[in-house]
């Protein structure tokens, strides 16, 4: 293919076959990490494994949610809002920095300050020139013994997002978020390739026995009917370790995970610190959407009754 580039008043051939295909694959990095109480501390290790990644070529590199601390949420404790900080901010300058430096796309979850009084649990993506494409605000709040995040987090105020980077259409949502198919559906209609999802979940000990196994497929199957219902990847990154909070703890299941369109499972891992690196490759996208044409045969026509809550029985 012959391209005339125009230089002030000096015209260059050029030839390139590629210079009008879209990218077409790339690879992601999910860093599943234990936490401490200290923020530089999980910073420090953050940063440790993000460029760990990029040596192994990752170019999407996505961190658990509320990385830089303790699962705080277990406790209501309004000392725990020292915890927030604006965005942009110190640590999202640290990382928009390292993006620069590496020249990756980081995903990075951040318990934001709004302003004084409102909070929320967040989420920036920076591109691969240090710059804040922008951010998400988790749409979902759940409030659950041990999970009370109705208490720090106002619901999302931005909407469902999808980022349009070098590196293909990434959304990102936020774990509770992972529950419901409106979220995916409503970002992956947005553009979205790759639904990362950012998560901090585990088991209640007491109850593990119990329902441990069923707790984690379920949470595994969620993610999946995703990819498939959406045509699209789904990535999600969980934290690992016990964690505890007063007289309470919970144990992080890890179990980081990535389901193709067809929900293979392209990469996992079970429950210790790991980064989990694995090929993309966007075909897959296009594929399954021609084959199992799920967004052509909605019927948006019929679907009004969705905003309705449910009657009783």
């Amino acid at each position: 293919m012959h391209i005339i580039v125009k230089i002030g008043k000096i015209e260059k051939e050029e030839i390139s076959k590629n210079y009008f295909n879209r990218m077409t694959k790339t690879r992601i990095a999910l860093i599943q990490m234990k936490m401490s109480s200290e923020q530089k501390k999980n910073m420090s290790t953050a940063i440790k494994k993000i460029k760990e990644a990029s040596k192994k070529k990752a170019k999407i590199i996505c961190l658990p949610e509320l990385f830089l601390s303790n699962y705080f949420c277990q406790q209501e404790k309004h000392s725990n809002f020292n915890l927030a900080e604006k965005i942009p901010g110190k640590n999202t300058n640290i990382l928009c920095s390292l993006a620069k430096e590496l020249k990756v796309i980081i995903i990075a979850p951040i318990f934001e300050k709004k302003t004084t009084g409102i909070y929320h649990n967040s989420c920036v993506v920076i591109n691969e020139k240090g710059k804040l494409l922008g951010k998400y605000r988790k749409m979902h709040i759940p409030d659950d013994p041990q999970f009370y995040e109705k208490f720090y987090f106002t619901p999302g105020d931005l909407g469902f997002k999808s980022f349009k980077t070098t590196q293909g259409k990434v959304g990102t949502l936020i774990c509770w978020d992972q529950w419901f198919p409106e979220a995916a559906r409503l970002t992956s209609l947005l553009g979205a390739e790759i639904l990362f999802y950012p998560t901090a979940i585990g088991w209640h000990p007491k109850e593990k026995k119990k329902f441990g196994k069923s707790q984690l497929n379920a949470w595994l199957s969620i993610q999946r009917s995703h990819a498939i219902a959406n045509g699209v990847y789904v990535a999600a990154v969980n934290r690992v370790g016990v964690e505890k909070q007063g007289p309470k703890k919970l144990e992080f299941w890890g179990n980081t995970v990535v389901f193709d369109p067809g929900g293979n499972v392209v990469a996992s891992s079970k429950q210790k610190e790991k980064t989990l690196i694995c090929d993309i490759d966007y075909k897959k996208v296009e594929t399954a959407r021609r084959h199992w044409p799920f967004f052509r045969d909605r019927r948006i026509d019929h679907y009004k009754g969705i905003l309705n809550n449910p009657r009783d029985a």
